[in-house]
């Protein structure tokens, strides 16, 4: 009997984005998809994942006339927006990809994405416009400007309205023939050494790697209710809401992050879980009023993309004792297929070591290694998965350093035991060299953060003429806490080798951060501080 392979076009087998959409506003019409919340006008708003998909088709099919189909790029640009998600429904119904540009990036870095991506269409938020026609540089493939117009009733000239093309669409289901090995989603890495990257991403992917690993390492569950504040220009964004929307889950959308109001939303739209970095979950603790908050209805906190406080875990267990922390690594070459650890306190943690990334998930296969490529029990993390992206986009010298010997190999150094649970280290360009030595940012982070007056902190190498590298610890207090530098030096050096004590100590305000709340450490490297040093006796 002869097997057949290639492309899968066929909807009677195939796995896409849009199949999955269709299906689920069949089987869940009434089911809230998408709650977008303080919005410009004030206005909740809510879509069911029927109306969800009857927007996507008539989007879709405005696009299809004007000649957006398979294998073109689609950039977003702006806030999280129930349009935004539109928008991303409909290019993929077209085998589009889509990328999303950070809304904060300077023109430079804006033209770069849109003139690398080889983008031929683009839908802005109507407050960012001007950041777009004020470009300088020309963009050749950018044939179809569409502004976000849910907030104003015009568009500038030369822009297409988002809310005609909806209004003017067909609802019924666009008839392209979309191959689940059709890119899906092109983040841009970001670029903390060089260039950003693009990370080109199948849609069959998520359907056969990110989604079950999440269910089965996660404990996803149809019903739940996200609260969701990464934003769609990252690989967290754009990718989470793939998943939970093909599962059937509830999004709910805030326009803009702020603590209390995320309190607030937690307990109104009972919010089953939250996923993001540490830095939101401190911003939420110090939130007046969270001590008296009910959050007994929120089952998972999910942490990544930085070392984990013991602040957040004690002021959470307080209001919400039965809820289960996860953390996770992963990668957007790794289309999010994470190693997961579950825990409700520290003591759950092996070892008491909150450098644990848990273990990996089924769909993800890995190994640690030193430069020789000698498994060892310290080294750098390298995978396989299904969920490995097809490359870099154009930037095939690039892919091929990333993507070899059978492995992708990911520049994170961990650390692995005999049960196989792994701990972050460091990425490799984190690590600080200094005296000839080397020392992980991370491991230094981790006895500061086990200071009583801590609430942040992050350690880089600071160029020095004499040391190479001098290790240099940023650290925000708690509110209302004041210390001596001396005395955070000298706590490290009970548990720390000399030469992985800071030899300079800032206490600041706030640490740059990105918009997620990831801690940009490059400006940190540079001596750009977000603030003020707070004062110290």
């Amino acid at each position: 009997m002869s097997v057949e392979t290639g492309s899968v076009l066929e909807p009677v087998r195939r796995a896409t984005f849009g199949d999955q959409l269709r299906r689920n506003a069949a089987r869940l019409p009434d089911r809230a998809a998408i709650v977008a919340l303080d919005t410009p006008l004030d206005r909740r708003i809510v879509l069911t994942y029927r109306q969800l998909n009857e927007k996507v088709n008539r989007l879709a099919n405005s696009l299809a006339a004007r000649g957006v189909g398979v294998g073109d790029i689609v950039a977003t640009m702006g806030h999280n927006t129930a349009e935004s998600v539109i928008a991303f429904w409909a290019s993929a119904k077209l085998g589009a990809a889509v990328t999303g540009v950070n809304y904060t990036f300077t023109a430079r870095e804006i033209h770069y994405q849109l003139e690398h991506s080889e983008a031929k269409v683009l839908v802005c938020e109507d407050a960012f416009v001007s950041k777009i026609d004020s470009l300088e540089e020309p963009l050749p493939n950018l044939l179809l400007r569409i502004v976000n117009d849910a907030y104003t009733d015009t568009a500038p000239p030369a822009w297409e309205r988002l809310s005609t093309l909806i209004d003017e669409g067909d609802d019924s289901e666009p008839d392209v023939e979309v191959d689940e090995l059709a890119l899906g989603i092109i983040p841009y890495t970001s670029g903390t050494e060089a260039l950003p990257k693009a990370v080109a991403i199948p849609q069959r992917n998520y359907f056969v790697s990110m989604i079950p690993s999440y269910v089965t390492g996660i404990g996803l569950i149809e019903d739940d209710v996200w609260y969701y504040t990464m934003p769609f220009h990252t690989i967290a964004g754009m990718g989470m809401q793939i998943a939970l929307l093909c599962l059937g889950n509830t999004i709910v959308l805030p326009f803009v992050v702020e603590a209390r109001k995320a309190l607030q939303a937690f307990i109104d739209e009972k919010v089953t879980v939250v996923g993001q970095t540490p830095t939101f979950y401190l911003q939420v603790i110090q939130a007046v009023g969270f001590e008296n908050v009910d959050l007994t209805r929120l089952r998972r906190a999910i942490t990544y993309g930085g070392t984990m406080p013991r602040a957040m875990f004690e002021a959470f267990a307080k209001v919400s004792p039965d809820l289960e922390w996860v953390t996770l690594w992963s990668q957007s070459e790794l289309t999010q297929t994470p190693t997961v650890g579950r825990f409700r306190s520290l003591d759950d943690i092996p070892g008491g070591d909150p450098a644990w990334i848990g273990r990996p998930t089924a769909q993800l296969e890995v190994r640690v290694v030193d430069p020789d490529g000698n498994d060892v029990s310290e080294g750098e993390l390298i995978c396989r998965s299904p969920g490995v992206m097809r490359g870099y986009h154009r930037n095939p010298e690039k892919t091929a350093e990333v993507l070899r010997d059978g492995w992708l190999h990911t520049g994170d150094n961990v650390r692995i035991d005999e049960s196989g649970n792994l701990f972050f280290m460091d990425r490799q360009k984190d690590m600080i060299k200094t005296g000839g030595m080397n020392v992980s940012s991370v491991e230094v982070e981790r006895v500061l953060y086990q200071h009583p007056s801590v609430l942040e902190v992050a350690v880089v190498g600071v160029a020095d003429d004499y040391w190479s590298q001098l290790v240099t610890a940023f650290v925000v207090l708690r509110r209302g806490a004041v210390i001596d530098v001396e005395l955070l030096r000298s706590f490290c050096k009970e548990q720390l080798a000399g030469y992985k004590v800071p030899k300079a100590v800032h206490v600041v305000e706030a640490l740059p951060k990105d918009t997620q709340g990831k801690i940009l450490k490059r400006e940190l490297r540079l001596g750009s501080l977000p603030a003020a040093p707070a004062s110290t006796p």
